[in-house]
């Protein structure tokens, strides 16, 4: 099933901001130019006994003769052409690596993308390499395509969904990649997020952006994360966790899990300065509480859409001469990867709704109007 796009339960909707620098228009990493974002959702108790799929919002559980799937796809795409032939600069973060993020080594030798990037969860991240490399050798201009990096990122969504079954496919990647708009982003429960917990609560995918200021040049940062870990759940400095019981007490499986963060700005940075701004992206997350803990593996994927540093697969000449962004002025764009990290995260959880899983397991929507009260006090 693929999830619509629907009206959302943001943090900001309740008057609460973070941070001190603006959104951009939909507060989404779809702020950046010509960034876009799809999802596949699926949400499926099936028969295994003989009977159909059906797609539900029923009991929970999965007795036998049931498998129930709650996992998904999400795609972000820089740009809307043959991203093989205009690669962009890029780099990668691991806060820590307990993950299988796939594609790793070549972004951090060459500096770039050349595919969309994919988050799923954890057992299906080969089906979605596959996909990234149909999707790509079947691009016009791709004939003689001998080799591709696909990058896809994961997490853990075993808890409410049948991970073992392995259920995602090429086509629901193929499908999330078609998808993909501008505008505003669904959140929660929805693509890669849809199996997933955060804090103990039900977490999911979240989108922010910040824009700077008209010194700065105006440009945009933006942050989308699949949010799946825990720690000591903290807004707006303010710790939220012994008020909703939700301290951690043995320190692994409270805190566990993983945070994939993709940041994108239209700045001209090299993968130099990207991998510094993926840095800042942890600061985000431990605002909210996160911890990078020993089980978790939290990733961050930085990538530049400006034009003028876009990388052509078969270079005009041996030297290419890009702007860049001086190192005195990265501060702002850190701040700004921060506080979208930060929010996007908060989204995340706002907008998830409660959701049955595998083995009468149950994700609690996150209390918002108990934590409105705590905030305000």
């Amino acid at each position: 099933m693929t999830s619509p796009l629907h009206s959302q339960n943001r943090l900001r909707d309740h008057g609460i901001e973070l941070g001190v620098l603006h959104p951009g228009t939909h507060n989404a990493i779809t702020d950046v130019p010509g960034v876009s974002v799809g999802h596949t959702t699926l949400i499926e108790d099936v028969d295994t006994s003989g009977g159909n799929a059906e797609t539900t919002g029923g009991p929970a559980g999965s007795p036998s003769g049931r498998t129930t799937i709650r996992t998904g796809v999400t795609a972000i795409l820089p740009h809307g052409g043959n991203i093989f032939q205009e690669k962009v600069p890029a780099a990668i973060h691991i806060g820590n690596g307990f993950g299988k993020l796939a594609g790793y080594s070549q972004v951090e030798e060459l500096g770039n993308i050349e595919t969309p990037i994919i988050l799923t969860n954890t057992l299906s991240v080969p089906s979605a390499m596959d996909a990234l490399i149909s999707y790509t050798l079947g691009l016009p201009g791709n004939e003689e395509v001998r080799s591709v990096n696909a990058v896809v990122g994961e997490t853990n969504d075993g808890y409410l969904n049948d991970i073992r079954g392995r259920h995602i496919t090429e086509a629901h990647v193929l499908e999330a990649i078609e998808n993909a708009r501008g505008g505003a982003v669904a959140e929660g429960n929805v693509g890669a997020g849809t199996g997933t917990m955060a804090f103990g609560y039900k977490g999911g995918i979240g989108t922010s952006s910040r824009v700077l200021p008209e010194r700065f040049n105006g440009y945009t940062v933006g942050v989308l994360v699949q949010s799946n870990f825990g720690g000591v759940l903290t807004l707006n400095g303010r710790n939220l966790a012994k008020a909703l019981n939700r301290v951690p007490r043995n320190y692994r499986y409270d805190t566990d899990g993983s945070c994939m963060m993709v940041v994108f700005t239209d700045a001209p940075l090299d993968a130099r300065n990207l991998k510094r701004l993926a840095k800042r992206c942890m600061l985000g997350l431990a605002r909210t509480g996160g911890i990078a803990s020993n089980g978790s593996g939290d990733y961050v994927i930085a990538v530049s859409t400006a034009e003028s540093n876009r990388i052509p697969h078969t270079p005009e000449g041996m030297v290419a001469e890009v702007p860049t962004v001086s190192n005195d002025f990265m501060s702002p764009l850190f701040l700004a990867a921060i506080e979208a990290t930060e929010e996007a995260i908060w989204n995340s959880l706002f907008a998830a709704e409660t959701l049955d899983g595998r083995d009468g397991h149950r994700a609690e929507a996150l209390p918002v109007a108990k934590v409105l009260e705590l905030v305000r006090e």
